[in-house]
C-alpha cells in the first residue's frame, strides 16, 4: 500500500484584532488551489483541520472557534490604485465548508502587515520610519480598505502600547479605514438598507414579530433589541453558548432575516451561508463585568452590543460587525442609534463581552438615501509563526 507524502506550503500564522488565521500568498498555493473551487476549499479545510466531528480541530491549525478557524489569501492587486487583493475564507469547524460570502474585519488589520512582510507592497512605498499606507481590495465584498501600518527601520512595527479589549497583550496600533462600507450583496441591490427601511418588523416563527434593523455595511447584519428576546445586553459567552435553545432561536432569526434581506431565497439555504448575515442584539448602556474581570461602567459606553458569529456568541466583536455598528449608530432612527440615545453622531463606543470598542463613521443623507463614506477603527496585528504548513498530498 502506498502512502501520499505530505507537502509543505509557505504560510504565516497571524493574529489580527481579536481573530487569528493562516495567511498565504496566492502564488505559493499549489496550482490547483490558486483558482476558486473544490481543490482550494479542500486544501484550506485540511490546513485548518476541518471537518472535525469532535469540534476541536486537533489535526490542523484551527482553534475550534469562529475567531480562529480562518484563512486569508493575498496577491498583487488586480485593481488600479490598490496594492493587494485580500480574499477571506471562513472555515466551518464540523462541516466540510468554506464560506466566502463576507470579510473578516479583524484579520483585515493583519493584511497590510502581511503584505509588506511578504514583499507584495512596492518597497518604494514603505518608509524607513513612519506609517505605510496599504491600499487593500477586499475581494469577497468588492470594497476598499486602507490600512495605516506603523514601520520602524523599514520593518513592520508589531510591538507597542495600544490595548485592544479581547487581546491579552498590547501591540502597535493599526488604523483601518473601511471605504464606502455599504456591502454590495447579491439580491440586495447594493443598498445599505435592503428593505428600504431603517427599522422593519421581522416575523419569526415561534418567536413572534421583532423590530429589526437590517443593514449591509461592513458585513450584512441583523440588529434586534436585547429585551425583545429576553436579554439585557450585558451577557457573556456562557449565557448564550451554553443554551442550545438560545442558539437555535438566534439561528432562526438569522435565517429569516437573511431571506428578508434578499441574501438567500429560502430558509434552508442559511445552513450553507454561515458567515453572513450576522445577528446582534443591542441595549442602552449598563454596567457589567467583562470576561476578563474588568468592570465596564455605563458611563464608559454609549450602548451595549452582543453579536453571534458562526452560530455562537462572539467573545468580543467581529471587526466587520463593528463597522455595521458604527454605520448604524451614525444614522438616526436605527435600533443601534436609538440604543445609543438617538440623534446624530460620528463615533460610538460600545460594550461587548470582552470590554469596549470605539468605531467612527461619516454618514450623510443624499436624495433620501443614507451614504457612509467610510468607517474608521483601530486594531492591532502580529505574526505568531511563519514558515510552512504541511498537508497530505492527496488532501485536495
Amino acid at each position: 500500500m502506498t502512502h501520499a507524502p505530505q507537502i509543505k506550503i509557505p504560510a504565516t500564522y497571524m493574529r489580527g484584532g481579536t481573530s487569528k488565521g493562516v495567511f498565504f500568498r496566492l502564488q505559493d498555493l499549489p496550482a490547483s488551489a490558486q483558482l476558486p473551487g473544490p481543490a482550494r476549499d479542500a486544501l484550506l479545510l485540511r490546513v485548518i483541520g476541518s471537518p472535525d466531528p469532535y469540534g476541536k480541530q486537533i489535526d490542523g491549525m484551527g482553534g475550534a472557534t469562529s475567531s480562529t478557524s480562518k484563512t486569508v489569501i493575498v496577491s498583487p492587486s488586480s485593481k488600479p490604485d490598490h496594492d493587494v487583493d485580500y480574499l477571506f475564507g471562513q472555515v466551518a469547524i464540523d462541516k466540510a465548508f468554506v464560506d466566502w460570502s463576507g470579510n473578516c474585519g479583524n484579520l483585515s488589520a493583519a493584511v497590510g502587515s502581511f503584505a509588506i512582510g511578504a514583499g507584495l507592497v512596492d518597497p518604494a512605498r514603505v518608509p524607513a520610519d513612519g506609517v505605510c499606507t496599504v491600499r487593500i481590495w477586499q475581494s469577497n465584498i468588492g470594497k476598499t480598505i486602507i490600512a495605516h501600518v506603523p514601520v520602524t527601520r523599514g520593518q513592520v512595527q508589531e510591538t507597542g502600547a495600544f490595548e485592544l479589549d479581547g487581546v491579552t497583550f498590547a501591540a502597535a496600533e493599526v488604523r483601518l479605514e473601511f471605504m464606502d462600507p455599504a456591502a454590495e450583496e447579491e439580491g440586495a441591490g447594493g443598498a445599505m438598507f435592503p428593505t428600504g427601511n431603517l427599522v422593519d418588523e421581522l416575523e419569526v416563527p415561534g418567536i413572534g414579530i421583532l423590530k429589526a434593523t437590517m443593514i449591509n455595511a461592513g458585513i450584512p447584519t441583523i440588529f434586534i433589541n436585547a429585551d425583545a428576546v429576553g436579554y439585557t445586553g450585558t451577557e457573556l459567552q456562557d449565557a448564550i453558548n451554553g443554551d442550545a435553545g438560545a442558539l437555535a432561536m438566534f439561528e432562526t432569526i438569522r435565517a429569516h432575516g437573511a431571506v428578508r434581506m434578499g441574501l438567500i431565497a429560502h430558509i434552508g439555504e442559511a445552513a450553507k451561508r454561515q458567515h453572513t448575515p450576522k445577528v446582534a442584539f443591542v441595549a442602552p448602556p449598563a454596567g457589567y463585568t467583562s470576561s476578563s474581570g474588568k468592570r465596564i461602567e455605563a458611563a464608559d459606553i454609549d450602548l451595549l452590543v452582543r453579536a453571534l458569529s458562526m452560530g455562537k456568541l462572539h467573545h468580543a466583536m467581529m471587526g466587520t460587525a463593528a463597522v455595521a455598528i458604527g454605520t448604524a449608530a451614525a444614522i438616526p432612527g436605527t435600533l443601534v442609534n436609538l440604543a445609543g440615545g438617538g440623534g446624530g453622531r460620528d463615533a460610538v463606543r460600545f460594550g461587548h463581552p470582552s470590554g469596549t470598542l470605539r468605531v467612527g463613521a461619516e454618514a450623510c443623507e443624499v436624495d433620501g438615501q443614507w451614504r457612509v463614506a467610510k468607517a474608521i477603527m483601530s486594531r492591532s496585528a502580529r505574526v505568531l509563526m511563519e514558515g510552512w504548513v504541511r498537508v497530505p498530498g492527496d488532501a485536495f
